[in-house]
């Protein structure tokens, strides 16, 4: 008898991919911190507000003590900002993120209202990371509450179909946060992301290559990931509503309706086909951040206030690339009038840089080429052509030794 080798072993493991999803992350850092909102309607959204800041240091260290009564609810909330996330407790008032604050408050006007803390999330979610990679090292970052990770070659990654590897990431999970999760368990990461939503919160879902036409065909089309609204508006005028009603049509008529690289997509996607790899490290195009103003803010009117805004998003942009190691030589900007028209521009300055005062020159530069007539919902700073801060093209890693210090209010 041949001897088996390892590598023989190795091609004849079941691809096994897993997609987790942290369970209403953000609302699940917060109820760390407020342990007295569990199973409370909380909705997290807009930014910090003066009632915030009092309660904070009213209650310094023993934040887990504040009153119920004294939390400020959505009935009081009056702007245009948008829920981030909501409480499963929330959603069930058909609250849901990305919905207007305004909206939310009539749905669910007793739901608690608690600011955005991005700096928190953040900790939390390299903090649930590590705990993933300690066990599965091979693990591809999709955003700060969700990951795709091969579970093929790890220990406990074929038992079960893989749940046995999901329930120990779990409870280490939960051990070192507190935090819960959902995982699906799939062939790719196309089946696995989809089975990820099945059992939330909480829960493990298993889905094997015969299981397509039981759990997957019967779902919306518009739970494939990459099938946005358009697409599927497109569908369903052609009587196509489910996964299975899509892979019933041939692949050349897909083809013939949505161009010869999507339709082939279409086909696959429904079929349950996807290839592509969990990717350990992927370079990042651009590094932005914006801001949705409460009310809409003029120029002139409002100039102190936008350049103390647009100064802070330089300087934000400017600790993320710092942060993550990266300079940047396209600066630009992006507006979005009252009348919800957008308008950007961008330039290529001459040295790579991650310095707020030289991201702050160019993208004043930006502002000066774009009508300030109307007001402003929306105000972001973006720097892309992105290089490693040590690469050796990249002549300048940090401050712009030419530049003077700009000062000068840009609004």
């Amino acid at each position: 008898m041949a001897a088996v080798t390892a590598a023989d072993s190795i091609s004849d493991l079941t691809r096994r991919i897993a997609h987790l999803d942290m369970d209403a992350f953000y609302a699940s850092v917060e109820l760390l911190r407020y342990p007295q909102l569990k199973g409370l309607p909380v909705v997290i959204g807009g930014g910090r507000r003066h009632e915030d800041d009092a309660l904070l240091a009213a209650y310094a260290g023993r934040l887990q003590e504040i009153p119920l009564a004294d939390f400020p609810r959505l009935s009081g909330y009056a702007g245009r900002g948008v829920i981030t996330t909501a409480t499963y407790a929330a959603r069930a008032f058909g609250v849901g993120s990305a919905m207007g604050l305004m909206k939310a408050a009539r749905l669910c006007p007793d739901a608690i209202l608690l600011p955005v803390d991005f700096a928190e999330y953040r900790h939390y979610s390299r903090r649930f990371k590590a705990v993933i990679t300690d066990i599965a090292p091979v693990m591809e970052d999709r955003g700060v509450d969700e990951v795709y990770i091969d579970f093929t070659q790890v220990a406990g990654g074929q038992r079960e179909g893989g749940r046995v590897l999901a329930r120990l990431i779990q409870k280490s999970i939960l051990d070192a946060t507190g935090l819960t999760c959902s995982i699906g368990v799939a062939p790719n990461k196309l089946i696995a992301k989809m089975a990820s939503e099945f059992n939330k919160p909480g829960g493990i879902a298993i889905v094997h290559p015969e299981d397509l036409q039981e759990k997957i065909w019967p779902l919306a089309c518009r739970k494939i990931n990459g099938i946005g609204p358009k697409t599927n508006e497109k569908l369903q005028q052609h009587g196509i509503t489910t996964i299975g009603e899509l892979a019933a049509r041939p692949r050349d008529w897909l083809v013939a309706h949505f161009g010869k690289s999507s339709g082939a997509w279409l086909h696959d996607a429904a079929w349950g086909r996807d290839d592509r790899p969990v990717v350990t490290e992927s370079e990042p195009v651009s590094m932005s951040r914006e801001t949705t103003f409460e009310r809409d803010l003029h120029a002139v009117r409002d100039k102190a206030l936008l350049g103390e805004i647009f100064t802070e998003l330089c300087q934000q942009v400017a600790d993320d690339l710092q942060r993550k190691g990266y300079v940047g030589r396209t600066i630009g900007i992006k507006l979005r009038y009252e009348d919800f028209k957008i308008a950007t521009r961008d330039q290529t300055v001459a040295i790579y840089t991650q310095d707020a005062v030289a991201i702050r020159r160019a993208a004043g530069q930006c502002l000066k080429r774009v009508p300030l007539q109307k007001r402003l919902r929306l105000l972001g700073v973006r720097v892309g052509t992105l290089l490693r801060a040590d690469d050796p093209a990249a002549t300048a890693t940090g401050h712009d030794a030419q530049a003077d210090p700009f000062t000068a209010p840009l609004f």
